[in-house]
């Protein structure tokens, strides 16, 4: 129909009692915004998906720090193995009882050295479900006590970084001890630079630090292997004790 005709007919049914003419019907117009928004509307929830997918997709590939602590039910099923690692817990109970108490720091520290003691004997001695809940026990108890180190070697700690350590030790203990462990050997080799007095025991830290560090992956690609953990148990003592030297 040419513009001229819409027009004289337009003009025509003005003229009829109660009929308006409007040149674009409004239902057309809704029709076309409807469809409009249902477009708008799955391109939306598609573009969410995707970003919901790749989050999880990042998430599941997280390093093992990030990741919950997982806790075989097997190990320690030989008595004798099981009475060599808790035997080899007790250490760090001594290494606790002998550490200086000088202030609040140090009477801390030395107390959660001998609550890595007490939680490492009973997770070893433990079997069945209890042992998971005794696993997450003995992480936790090291990291606070790495945790506690930190403070007593450097009370000038930023306060965000201890707030953050204290909020994420119960879920990743493995990597805030990561964390105040680095901290730890920075401040003793700062510390050895300085005073020679303290050289010796840090030579002695360094080799049980490294030899401590092998034995503890060793003893996760090698679950099995019998006494590994109880040598690992040995060589983080004595690295422990050098550490001591440190609060003198």
């Amino acid at each position: 129909m040419s513009p001229e005709s819409t027009s004289n007919c337009t003009k025509a049914l003005d003229g009829l009692h109660g009929v308006h003419v409007v040149p674009h019907s409004p239902f057309a117009y809704k029709q076309i915004t409807e469809h409009g928004d249902f477009s708008s509307t799955c391109e939306s929830s598609a573009i969410e998906a995707n970003q919901l997918f790749l989050m999880q997709r990042a998430w599941q590939q997280r390093p093992a720090c990030l990741r919950p602590i997982k806790c075989s039910l097997h190990g320690d099923e030989h008595l004798l193995e099981t009475v060599a690692n808790v035997l080899t817990s007790l250490p760090f109970i001594a290494l606790g009882l002998q550490a200086p108490r000088k202030n609040l720091n140090t009477k801390l520290y030395a107390n959660s050295l001998i609550g890595v003691g007490i939680a490492s004997s009973m997770y070893h001695s433990s079997r069945g479900n209890l042992r998971r809940y005794l696993r997450w026990a003995d992480y936790t108890m090291i990291a606070t006590a790495t945790v506690c180190l930190s403070r007593a070697l450097r009370e000038e700690n930023p306060k965000l970084l201890m707030a953050a350590s204290a909020l994420i030790l119960p879920v990743q203990p493995l990597m805030v001890s990561a964390v105040h462990t680095g901290m730890m050997e920075v401040a003793f080799a700062k510390r050895a630079l300085k005073d020679p007095n303290l050289r010796m025991a840090h030579n002695v830290h360094k080799v049980s630090s490294l030899l401590g560090g092998v034995l503890f992956i060793a003893d996760d690609f090698f679950p099995r292997t019998p006494f590994l953990h109880a040598a690992w148990h040995l060589a983080a003592a004595v690295g422990v004790g050098t550490c001591n030297k440190l609060l003198e």
